[in-house]
């Protein structure tokens, strides 16, 4: 298990939880003072009340959660957002509402997942030209759709 520094800038209710003993994703609060609401396809920066030291060779993925997805039609903009491991800013996370109707975030509310993750770095290299394969240059749909 990696440990990670939390500086908690909202209230204590705002550190992370995992909420089974098998989750992937520790839940992401929104620290917020009163409900905000979101119309449909617009977007809002939401604080979450955190500050993290991610160790070295890690990232901190931040990720929607299904049941806001599916319920509510929210989603995180940029998923997975990156937080860095040098990075110790607020922890915020974009939301967009997909959906057809207003939705409102309360305080406290479970708004992403944070899910922290190995990151492996590669040293890039210039060259000619690259080993043929069967795709070669076959794009977006170029697998088919079975």
């Amino acid at each position: 298990m990696k440990s990670v520094e939390i500086k908690i800038t909202g209230p204590e209710e705002m550190m992370p939880h995992y909420g089974t003993a098998d989750a992937a994703g520790a839940d992401l609060r929104a620290c917020i003072d009163e409900p905000w609401t979101l119309a449909p396809g617009e977007r809002k920066l939401v604080p979450t009340g955190l500050k993290m030291a991610i160790p070295s060779g890690y990232e901190g993925q931040v990720r929607p959660r299904s049941g806001l997805a599916i319920k509510k039609g929210l989603s995180v903009v940029n998923a997975p957002g990156t937080i860095d491991a040098d990075y110790r800013g607020d922890v915020m996370v974009i939301l967009i509402n997909l959906g057809q109707e207003e939705v409102v975030i309360e305080r406290g509310e479970r708004i992403a997942q944070l899910v922290i993750a190995p990151v492996t770095r590669a040293e890039f290299t210039i060259t000619e030209s690259l080993d043929d394969t069967a795709r070669g240059s076959g794009g977006f749909g170029s697998t088919g759709a079975k």
